[in-house]
């Protein structure tokens, strides 16, 4: 593996999407993600469309550059090979509960009797310092707890929907990546190892709170909560007369360029309404009003050259369809095509970040179950005839 972790080992028992998708960034890097998997599956493999049992598409694009090894954890020998495992690794991410995790015999302290530098970092739903501790999480949840929600049915919309992403996961395991290499960093500068823990709740909290606290930010409170720009009902798509358009008209100079194009010029200094960046933030339901009932009268092609003119920030508004076909994607790799030993030609994305130096290679299909069991034991120091042992007694299995 190339990339600048290249020679960092890290066990990932993590399954779903948060936990995977920050072990694979960190894969992607270059460390050596061994995928740890029950007999069950990553629950992942599952979701469809799917050309093989137990490949499904979000699990083929949350786990390539990672070796997968089936252990069951049950088994007193399954649980001596994570061990074993662990005696060579520099970080074990989870996202069980904790107290699961010490009934296996996996709690922080019987790992770093084992390995005293290990990177211990624990995903999931809430701080274990609080009531919420062992309340189950999913990304819905999260997000309906962060008021996702409740800030979509705020902006207009007819009633409370979940963002039609997986948001909270693949966020907060923007976080985790950030944490487990972070604290990597740490150990190889003081020699100690530590505990981690990355709560879902919290981590999407402070996103979503960084603007929408607004004005309870001040003691005493300024204003409610919810950011008045973000939650302005025609803070969207605006409709052409033929299609959509994206356009943030924003400073000064944007809108005063704006109207000197329609032939206006002089609204930006005659209506208060647009004149300072105060009151264009105070009264955005108006402005992005008036904005919406302007966008109406021409075509998207006819705005796209006005505001490219105009030196106005704005792009069409992209379906899916749109995005595969996008040539500035397309100019710079970023979709790429490659053979997956069991599910045929796949598409895959590219790293999305650039380097002068130690450049990250996605090198490694996403894999099959228990498919590199051997190779990993293998180098663990097992023989031939240890490994046909543990899997005749079912502590380990392979594809």
């Amino acid at each position: 593996m190339s990339g600048p972790l290249s020679g960092l080992r890290i066990i990932d028992l993590t399954s779903v999407v948060m936990g995977p998708y920050a072990t694979q960034i960190l894969a992607d890097y270059g460390a050596d993600v061994i995928k740890v998997e029950s007999p069950e599956g990553d629950v992942m493999r599952l979701a469809g469309p799917m050309r093989n049992a137990r490949m499904g598409h979000i699990y083929l694009n949350t786990n390539r550059n990672k070796r997968s090894i089936v252990i069951d954890l049950k088994h007193p020998d399954g649980l001596k090979v994570l061990h074993r495992l662990v005696e060579g690794a520099d970080a074990l991410i989870y996202n069980i509960r904790p107290q699961a995790m010490a009934r296996l015999g996996l709690g922080y302290e019987d790992l770093c009797a084992i390995n005293p530098k290990i990177i211990y970092v624990g995903a999931f739903g809430f701080s274990q310092r609080g009531p919420y501790a062992a309340r189950p999480a999913y990304d819905d949840l999260i997000q309906g707890m962060a008021g996702i929600p409740w800030l979509v049915e705020s902006a207009g919309a007819a009633q409370p929907r979940y963002a039609p992403v997986i948001l909270a996961d693949r966020m907060v395991g923007l976080q985790l990546a950030v944490a487990i290499t972070s604290a990597m960093v740490h150990c190889a500068r003081t020699g100690r190892g530590q505990r981690v823990d990355v709560p879902m709740y919290e981590g999407l909290l402070s996103a979503v709170l960084g603007e929408h606290l607004a004005g309870q930010v001040f003691d005493p409170p300024l204003g409610p909560a919810g950011y008045q720009r973000s939650l302005a009902r025609d803070r969207r798509p605006y409709p052409t007369s033929d299609g959509h358009i994206c356009v943030l008209i924003y400073t000064d100079k944007h809108w005063r360029k704006f109207f000197e194009a329609i032939g206006k010029a002089e609204m930006f200094e005659g209506d208060a309404r647009f004149s300072t960046h105060g009151e264009r933030t105070r009264r955005v339901d108006e402005v992005y009003g008036y904005l919406a009932g302007v966008i109406a009268t021409r075509s998207t092609a006819e705005w796209l050259d006005l505001f490219e003119r105009a030196d106005i920030p704005a792009a069409r508004m992209y379906s899916m369809d749109d995005i595969l076909a996008d040539e500035h994607l397309a100019a710079i790799g970023y979709f790429n095509r490659s053979e997956h030993p069991s599910e045929g030609t796949i598409t895959t994305l590219a790293v999305p970040t650039e380097w002068s130096d130690s450049k990250p290679d996605a090198a490694r299909h996403a894999p099959r179950m228990g498919e590199n069991t051997v190779d990993v034991l293998r180098e663990a120091g097992y023989t031939a005839e240890a490994i046909e042992d543990l899997l005749a007694q079912g502590a380990i299995a392979k594809a």
